[in-house]
């Protein structure tokens, strides 16, 4: 299929916010960027949405690619529009979440040189607007 608009379009990403406890410790999983843009920086696991690809199946395919997670259950939980929350171009995320059991074994992998799990009130130096996703989460969720 081939497209051809006259005006620009946003791209279209999901992100997932995947929490456990640990040691009575809330923690969340998040993955080191290996790509600029904030190449070094942890993020959600997250990406582009492929054409052919529901939003459900985006976010489980860039969880299993980034965290070798799979299987995992996922729930829509808000979308994030900011205008500048991409450097890159005009980006609108749609957020998933899943709680976990327990934090479960995770290896880095496609554009994650990293993948781990932080406890949620003591977060690494964020990519993109995911910290402000984290706290909303914390805000709404909990």
């Amino acid at each position: 299929m081939e497209y051809s608009y006259k005006y620009p379009r946003p791209a279209l990403t999901v992100d997932a916010i995947v929490v456990s406890e640990r040691n009575s410790e809330m923690v969340v999983l998040l993955i080191q960027r290996k790509f600029p843009p904030f190449e070094g920086k942890w993020a959600l696991p997250g990406g582009f949405v492929n054409m052919d690809e529901t939003l459900l199946a985006a976010c489980g395919r860039e969880l299993l690619e980034e965290t070798g997670l799979e299987n995992i259950e996922l729930k829509q939980f808000f979308t994030f529009d900011a205008i500048d929350r991409d450097p890159r171009h005009r980006t609108i995320s749609v957020v998933f979440s899943a709680w976990l059991q327990e934090p479960l074994h995770v290896v880095g992998g496609d554009d994650a040189a990293r993948a781990e799990w932080f406890p949620i009130i003591s977060l690494p130096d964020m990519a993109f607007d995911h910290d402000e996703i984290i706290n909303k989460y914390l805000k709404e969720r909990l």
